[in-house]
């Protein structure tokens, strides 16, 4: 196998996006946003529109960047599960670290629920545990939750430090903590408990620079906004509109 071989400019765009994953993640747990399941969410309505399902469409003729940074000036506005936070956090560290212009021009008519993102965010899947880094998305499974709380069935987290995760609802925590957290809220009587699985997913580094870079050309803007699943995180759907 060719090992691939990244140009210094990659290599600090990635570190430089990784870090801003960590400062977005930090930025969402002091904002004031609440957790809630699909049924309960909310948004502020100047710049979202809550659809029947949950999800939160960003309204017609606001730029993709103010309706991302309201989230964060005013968290109290708004409530929404884990799936749905990390894929926030990764929007605004990707406003970092491409610029607002090009996040404007590539990340069009966003629409926030669970895993639902722009095909533009590229995300990856890396399945193996030890080479989880720094700004990575992984997710806490528990196999046995209690059927009548199906939003404990797991946690998506983003691993801050070495064992410093954060997880939207649970906040900045151990992986220790997560998984006691976790295995309250599984049936009575399992000794079966949640653990960090071997999945971690990030974005697209690569082709994020060249976004930055203004050398791919952008989406049509015709295209059908259908979703289609196109990987899972634990029982966590990716959808992405094509």
């Amino acid at each position: 196998m060719v090992k691939e071989v990244r140009s210094p400019d990659a290599l600090d765009f990635e570190r430089k996006m990784r870090e801003s994953i960590v400062e977005s993640a930090e930025a969402l747990n002091e904002s004031g946003v609440d957790f809630a399941t699909f049924d309960d969410s909310r948004c502020n309505p100047q710049f979202w529109t809550r659809t029947e399902i949950g999800g939160l469409q960003l309204n017609t003729g606001v730029e993709p960047t103010v309706g991302i940074k309201d989230i964060f000036r005013n968290g109290h506005l708004y409530a929404f599960e884990c799936a749905t936070a990390m894929v926030i956090v990764m929007y605004r560290a990707t406003i970092e670290a491409i610029g607002e212009e090009a996040f404007n021009q590539y990340f069009k008519d966003l629409f926030l629920w669970d895993w639902n993102y722009d095909e533009n965010l590229r995300l990856i899947t890396n399945y193996n545990k030890e080479l989880t880094q720094r700004g990575d998305v992984v997710y806490f499974k528990n196999p046995d939750h209690a059927p009548s709380k199906p939003e404990w069935q797991g946690e998506n987290a983003i691993k801050l430090e070495n064992d410093l995760f954060y997880g939207h609802g649970i906040g900045i925590t151990t992986e220790e903590i997560i998984i006691d957290s976790l295995n309250q809220e599984r049936v009575y009587g399992s000794d079966i408990s949640a653990y960090l699985t071997d999945e971690s997913v990030h974005p697209d580094f690569n082709y994020l620079q060249r976004l930055s870079a203004g050398t791919v050309l952008p989406a049509a803007n015709n295209r059908s906004f259908r979703y289609t699943v196109c990987s899972r995180i634990g029982s966590r759907n990716y959808i992405y509109k094509i």
